[in-house]
This record gives C-alpha cells, sequence and structure tokens, in this order.
C-alpha cells in the first residue's frame, strides 16, 4: 500500500480496508451496497438523459456501424449525478492505498446493453493497459513485493448482473503474471492453474478490478437482461486523463500539430491513437 503525503510516494503503515487488500492480491473485490435503491433511481435517470441529449462518441471511424452505440464517453462532464457517484468515500477508501491520496479519473464511460448484444470487443480476454511489470512467462513475482496497481476500474451497477447478464469475469491474481492473455474466448481460459470467477453483483453494488488483471464478459444466457453500469477508471496521479481523444484534448499548439506528419511524431507529442480507455 502506498501513500503521498509529500511529493513523493511512500509505503503507507496505516491501516486499510480488507478491501484493499482483497483487490491488490486478487485483482478484484466487489463492494455491496455502496448506493441505495434512490440513489441508483438517480443515477440511471440520469444515464438515460444523457444517452437521450448525446450520440454515441464515434472515437475510431472505422468501427462497425452501431459499435458505439452503448456507450457514452466522458460522463463525469455531462452528469453531475455521475460525478458525485464516482467520489463516493467508500469507493475512494479501496483505491486510494492502492493509487495514491491525489489519483484521479482517467475515463469515465456509461454501458447500456441490451439483451443478446455481445458484438463488443470486451467479450474477448483482454487487460486495459500494461502489464506494468511485463516479464517472461514462468517467471514468478516475488511475493514479498507488492504488485504495483496503476489503474483501478470500478462498475457501479445500475441494474442487477446476474450470471444470465453475462458478467464480467475475472481470472484471480492473473495480474501479477506479467504476461497479457491470448485474444480470445475461452471460459477455460486458466492462468496459473486458476480459472475466471464471475463478477456477480446487484444494482448499488460497485465491482472494482485492477487495469493487468485478465477480464472478458462472459458468455449470456437464454435470459439475458443485458447490462447497465457506469464504469470509471482510477489512476495513479502519473497517468493522464483520458475522458477525451487525444485530438479533442491535448497541450499542443495548432503549429505543433501541424508539424507532427508522421504516426510516431503523432505519438511523440502525445497525440495518440485512441485505447482501451479513450474508444
Amino acid at each position: 500500500m502506498i501513500t503521498r503525503r509529500t511529493g513523493y510516494l511512500t509505503v503507507r503503515t496505516d491501516p486499510v480496508p480488507m478491501a484493499s487488500r482483497r483487490l491488490e492480491r486478487e485483482g478484484y473485490v466487489v463492494l455491496e451496497g455502496v448506493f441505495d435503491a434512490a440513489e441508483v433511481a438517480e443515477l440511471e435517470a440520469d444515464i438515460d438523459r444523457v444517452f437521450a441529449e448525446w450520440p454515441p462518441d464515434v472515437r475510431v471511424k472505422s468501427q462497425p456501424e452501431g459499435h458505439y452505440d452503448p456507450f457514452r464517453y466522458e460522463m463525469v462532464n455531462r452528469s453531475a449525478v455521475c460525478q458525485r457517484a464516482i467520489a463516493h468515500p467508500a469507493i475512494l477508501e479501496v483505491v486510494e492505498p492502492l493509487l495514491g491520496e491525489d489519483c484521479h479519473v482517467i475515463a469515465n464511460t456509461a454501458w447500456r446493453q441490451e439483451a443478446g448484444d455481445r458484438d463488443h470487443g470486451g467479450r474477448f480476454w483482454h487487460i486495459d493497459s500494461g502489464p506494468h511489470v511485463p516479464r517472461p512467462a514462468g517467471v514468478p513475482w516475488d511475493e514479498r513485493i507488492p504488485y504495483p496497481v496503476f489503474a483501478i476500474a470500478a462498475h457501479l451497477l445500475v441494474h442487477d448482473s446476474p450470471l444470465e447478464a453475462g458478467p464480467t469475469g475475472v481470472i484471480p491474481r492473473s495480474h501479477t503474471s506479467g504476461q497479457a492473455p491470448p485474444y480470445c474466448e475461452d471460459d477455460d481460459l486458466t492462468c496459473n492453474g486458476q480459472g475466471a470467477v464471475p463478477i456477480v453483483a446487484a444494482a448499488g453494488d460497485v465491482a472494482l478490478f485492477v487495469s493487468d488483471v485478465w477480464h472478458r464478459r462472459m458468455p449470456s444466457g437464454s435470459a439475458d437482461p443485458g447490462r447497465y453500469f457506469l464504469q470509471c477508471h482510477y489512476g495513479r496521479r502519473d497517468l493522464a486523463p483520458r475522458l477525451r481523444a487525444t485530438r479533442a484534448a491535448n497541450h499542443l499548439s495548432d503549429d505543433a500539430m501541424a508539424r507532427a506528419e508522421t504516426r510516431r511524431q503523432r505519438d511523440l507529442v502525445g497525440l495518440h491513437r485512441p485505447g482501451f480507455y479513450d474508444g
């Protein structure tokens, strides 16, 4: 666990929630009952408003038509209700010991997937970023050193997410492997002998998982109710926010952007192609 009470990160010695320790060790945790029924209803109503008022955010034009329909990005900019929800103390007290008290939101997307909608790439095994300490397969992590966490995803459940909905599944402790998973839909995939655990949760719960834990949307059933949640990614202060694509939010002058002609020149000055967090 870490803290930033001076200019530098140091090892945290005061007590932290057990949920923080589970998140660090297993790569995921579920916080039950963070939001009550009235708060969930308010969140749903305002997310529905954003879907009605804002068209889909098309970040990569080569994606198939309708690819972005179930999502709305930068929710913190579009909804005071969402901004308040992602600042809930029950969430921050768990993520701050792993990211630092000055961690911030790097992405904030609403997901409203209809029953049977499985077209999004999240159905394949993937990680959101990293692995942050990559190394060859078969080189174990020294358990005396807590594995560093740089970003944490939060799913604020607006609707229940039972097995039939195809909830997010994670492979516990895979974040310490130093490897990215194979890009596949293998239900039986394992990492160091551990298989997938579906994150079954109820409306008002918050599911947290670290950025480099192996995860995917699990298969949905015949009674799939769809999925509805507000996603927020919290990152260390050292990670740049990704609420908007870099072509829309950057530190460059018009002249500097015009001079960056090649792909490498554009990456070098921070005009990156959209990735996991921003499209």
